[in-house]
């Protein structure tokens, strides 16, 4: 066995006879166990958020979302769809006629985006009546909508209510001076038929309307769209089939996925994990200054031993290896069992539902490998840094006494 891992284990096992240099080392074993299983559990349950907000955020979003990237809408002739169903990864697509609008009912308005969509939506996005809060899903071919939560509670409107038709306007294209407001803008009166609620940015957002109602709002020629919504079959590659549909429609063309369908989202996310884990990793930095003062304790309370291994042959190098093993060792025991704690709570929660944010809604958690492995290595990256420094305080003078 190597010379200073075996004394440094041994120097870990025994017990100062100073009861002072054992109780700081507890302490700093303390430390690194509860900064070890802190920063699992903030990970741990702020993966838990990010999942449980992802999951309603794109319920409804679809595998790609094309749009064109030179202007608002493009031609989506026959030839076009054809060969696009014909690419081997797509089940089916979507065509969408999307636009700013103002939608007005009892006296208030409010801007909205009407979102045209066609028969294939529901087969693109088969999750559309899980998030229905009320009413039902619009019919092709009618002067029907389902607006979202937000939309509905601004203008005060319900489902199915025909006395009260929400009218939606849209700035006309042109030029010249506008003398009347019936030349400035295009109008839809419609009935709402359903409410949905998926999250408070999307539920003051959109107004979904049948394809036709929105074509002829925006005055849009045959087989003009401003996006395409596009599902994929089960079990392909997605970089297969985003590398056929761009070669289809070309570099002006713009194709997201579900991430990039929700950038803003995912960057302010992964901004917030970050600070949570810069935030926890420097509480675990002040609990590590108790490990460097731990060992430089010990290497006070073993000049005498230290002093002997020297004589018999043990260099300074060596010695100062014994030390730093043993701050390693504090930390890499110290970091697995705050894990293993960490675990059995996060765990306990996700079984037993024991914090709650409502009284039916229990704390997001979800347990994450990746979680585990970047915080076992911060543990040792720091823990290493630590022994690294204390160990370093070792010299001739220090060993050589009496």
């Amino acid at each position: 066995m190597n010379f200073a891992l075996y004394i440094a284990k041994r120097y870990l096992r025994s017990k100062s006879s100073n009861n002072a240099i054992n109780f700081i080392t507890y302490i700093a074993l303390a430390g690194v166990i509860l900064g070890a299983a802190s920063l699992f559990i903030v990970l741990s349950g702020f993966a838990g958020l990010r999942d449980f907000t992802l999951q309603y955020t794109t319920l409804i979003d679809p595998d790609f979302k094309l749009e064109n990237t030179i202007g608002k809408s493009f031609s989506f002739t026959p030839e076009l769809q054809e060969q696009l169903s014909n690419i081997p990864e797509v089940t089916t697509y979507s065509k969408i006629i999307e636009e700013r609008v103002i939608a007005s009912a009892n006296g208030k308005q409010t801007m909205a985006f009407i979102k045209g969509i066609d028969d294939n939506f529901k087969l693109v996005n088969t999750e559309l009546d899980s998030v229905l809060f009320e009413g039902s899903w619009l019919a092709q071919k009618t002067p029907q909508i389902v607006s979202g939560y937000g939309i509905a509670n601004t203008l005060s409107i319900g489902v199915l209510d025909y006395a009260q038709a929400i009218n939606i306007y849209v700035p006309k294209a042109g030029k010249g001076q506008i003398t009347d407001k019936n030349q400035a803008f295009n109008s839809l009166s419609a009935i709402n038929v359903g409410i949905y609620n998926i999250n408070e940015t999307t539920d003051s957002k959109y107004i979904y309307s049948s394809f036709q109602s929105a074509k002829g709002l925006l005055n849009y020629q045959d087989h003009q769209v401003t996006s395409l919504e596009i599902k994929l079959k089960d079990n392909v590659n997605p970089e297969d089939a985003r590398a056929q549909i761009n070669k289809l429609f070309g570099a002006n063309f713009s194709l997201k996925d579900s991430s990039q369908q929700n950038e803003a989202l995912y960057k302010m996310l992964n901004t917030e994990n970050l600070a949570v884990y810069l935030i926890f990793t420097l509480v675990l930095i002040i609990a590590l200054f108790n490990v460097i003062g731990s060992i430089i304790m010990m290497i006070l309370d073993k000049r005498n031993t230290l002093s002997t291994l020297y004589n018999i042959g043990a260099t300074v190098k060596d010695i100062r290896r014994i030390f730093f093993l043993q701050g390693v060792l504090m930390s890499v025991i110290g970091g697995f069992i705050g894990l293993l704690i960490g675990y059995i709570i996060i765990q306990l929660q996700y079984s037993f539902s024991l914090v709650m944010l409502t009284p039916t809604l229990a704390y997001p958690v979800a347990l994450s490998f990746k979680n585990a492995v970047v915080v076992f290595l911060t543990i040792i990256v720091l823990g290493t840094l630590a022994s690294k420094i204390a160990s370093s305080r070792i010299n001739k003078s220090l060993i050589k006494v009496g």
